[in-house]
């Protein structure tokens, strides 16, 4: 536990988690060093659009998924500060349902691509700049933490065609998310005054999937596993329940991959790569509901008591 409030950045690759590669080493090295593990979400309603899928999961990352209905009248919806201790938090996306969807929850929403159009000519690699500008809106500058800041959560929405529109790639897009992950990581060193304040998680999903996708890419718990002598060692996670009561419609493949690094914070675990395998074979995280992910980023925050307790 920092002896602080800590500032979060929440880089979230919508779709993307199936085109990283070896090739993306700043996702790997972040990896290496952070604590990783998996959230789950739930099934997918059927026909389902995709603009609908992106905000229903992100409003699962948020537990805001009552405030993703017409049916909830904006009087009645609760901002992200009213239910977080006056948190601040801005989003950046090229959605035009995620940016609706973020004012109605009290979001500052700005363009993604204002995070590098702007970069002056010549004077420093377009994401370089970009991640300069992300942490300056947490008030990290020049190496520095000001005391006070414009916003203490900002989320970086990356999808499938988010950032390179006119190509449409998806690579091109983890590319970039893999980029903004070195060029924070790099201002964000490990024994900084930023680094010891800045809580990084970077969060990929699937996207749109289905029953028919690689049964390798499920979480729960196989019976031959409880073969092994071992198997008593292992904490299991009730993912599926809420409360007291099972969840409903649990999805137990093709969860969020999530890996979380704050410098002397978080713990590493024996994860190497970011991928589903190492995750689920030398994670520390294992598996928590999507829902929970805003509130355990706001207690680092300290704008909410752990989770759990």
């Amino acid at each position: 536990m920092a002896d602080k409030p800590s500032r979060a950045v929440v880089l979230y690759g919508d779709g993307l988690v199936r085109f990283v590669d070896p090739s993306h080493i700043h996702l790997h090295s972040l990896a290496s060093k952070a604590s990783c593990g998996f959230l789950s979400l739930p099934i997918a309603p059927p026909s389902e659009s995709e603009d609908e899928r992106i905000v229903r999961e992100f409003a699962l990352l948020l537990d805001a998924y009552e405030a993703n209905h017409d049916t909830v009248r904006s009087t009645s919806l609760v901002t992200i500060s009213e239910r977080f201790m006056g948190m601040k938090a801005a989003i950046f996306t090229n959605n035009a349902s995620l940016k609706s969807f973020g004012t109605k929850l009290g979001f500052s929403v700005f363009q993604i691509d204002a995070l590098y159009n702007n970069s002056p000519g010549g004077a420093e690699p377009p994401v370089d700049f970009g991640a300069s500008e992300l942490l300056k809106l947490l008030g990290f500058q020049v190496g520095k933490t000001v005391e006070t800041s414009q916003y203490d959560l900002v989320f970086v929405h990356v999808g499938a065609g988010e950032v390179n529109v006119e190509k449409d790639k998806a690579t091109d897009d983890v590319g970039y998310l893999n980029a903004l992950v070195g060029a924070i990581t790099q201002i964000a060193q490990p024994g900084s005054e930023i680094g010891a304040c800045l809580h990084l998680s970077v969060v990929t999903s699937y996207g749109k999937v289905s029953e028919k996708d690689d049964p390798n890419l499920s979480v729960s718990f196989r019976k031959d596993d409880e073969n092994s002598y071992l198997s008593k060692l292992v904490p299991r996670q009730s993912y599926t329940m809420k409360g007291s009561q099972p969840r409903k419609d649990v999805r137990h493949h093709c969860p969020m991959l999530i890996a979380q690094w704050q410098y002397a914070v978080t713990r590493k675990d024996m994860a190497e790569t970011f991928s589903f395998k190492d995750f689920k074979e030398n994670g520390g995280n294992l598996v928590i509901p999507a829902d929970r992910f805003l509130h355990e980023v706001a207690f680092k925050l300290w704008k909410a008591p752990k989770y759990g307790a």
